[in-house]
C-alpha cells in the first residue's frame, strides 16, 4: 500500500514537472482523465453506501435468506457492478497518471468480461430465452479469445519484454 502511494506521488511529481512541457492536448487529456477518476470514484462510493444500506439492514435482522436464488443475484450483481465501476477507474488512473498513454483496449474488452460475467450471475433462466443464452455466451467467447490473442501479442512483443541495459530507477 505504501508502494503504491510513493508511485502515485511520484507520478504527480512527474506531471507537475512536465506541466510546462506538454502539449494543449496532453495537457486537456490529463484534466479530462483526473476528472473522469474523481466522477467515477464518486459514483462508487455511492454505490457502495446505497448497497450497504439496503442489504446490511436486511442481513442483520434475518429478512432476507441470503442463500435465497434472487438474492443471491441481486446481491452480487450489485458486487459486480461496483467491481465493474473500480476496474473502469483503474483504467482511467493509469491513462492519468501516464503509465499508458491511453485507456487499452485489453482493458476495455476485460470491463465487457465483467460486464457479460454480471448479466450471466443475475441471468433469470427460467425467463431467457435460448438465443439470448446463446448470443451472450457467443459474445463471451469472442470477447475471450480476443483478449487472449491481445496478451499473446503483448507477451511476444518486444516493447513488454524486460529491458536489461536500461537501469531501474
Amino acid at each position: 500500500m505504501e508502494a503504491d502511494r510513493s508511485s502515485i506521488a511520484r507520478a504527480f511529481r512527474e506531471t507537475r514537472d512536465r506541466w510546462p512541457l506538454m502539449t494543449a492536448y496532453e495537457r486537456f487529456e490529463q484534466v479530462v482523465a483526473l476528472a473522469l477518476s474523481f466522477i467515477v470514484a464518486v459514483v462508487i462510493v455511492i454505490a457502495l453506501i446505497q448497497l450497504v444500506i439496503r442489504v446490511l439492514p436486511l442481513l442483520i435482522g434475518g429478512a432476507v435468506d441470503i442463500l435465497g436464488h434472487e438474492v443471491f443475484q441481486t446481491l452480487f450483481g450489485m458486487i459486480m457492478t461496483l467491481l465493474i465501476a473500480m476496474e473502469f477507474k483503474h483504467s482511467i488512473i493509469r491513462a492519468a497518471l501516464r503509465q499508458e498513454s491511453i485507456v487499452q483496449v485489453k482493458t476495455v474488452i476485460l470491463i465487457a468480461l465483467l460486464a457479460l460475467s454480471r448479466k450471466f450471475i443475475i441471468l433469470d433462466i427460467k425467463a431467457t430465452d435460448a438465443a439470448t443464452i446463446a448470443a451472450l455466451a457467443g459474445a463471451t467467447l469472442v470477447l475471450g479469445i480476443v483478449y487472449w490473442l491481445l496478451r499473446e501479442r503483448d507477451d511476444q512483443s518486444p516493447a513488454s519484454a524486460p529491458h536489461h541495459d536500461v537501469p531501474p530507477r
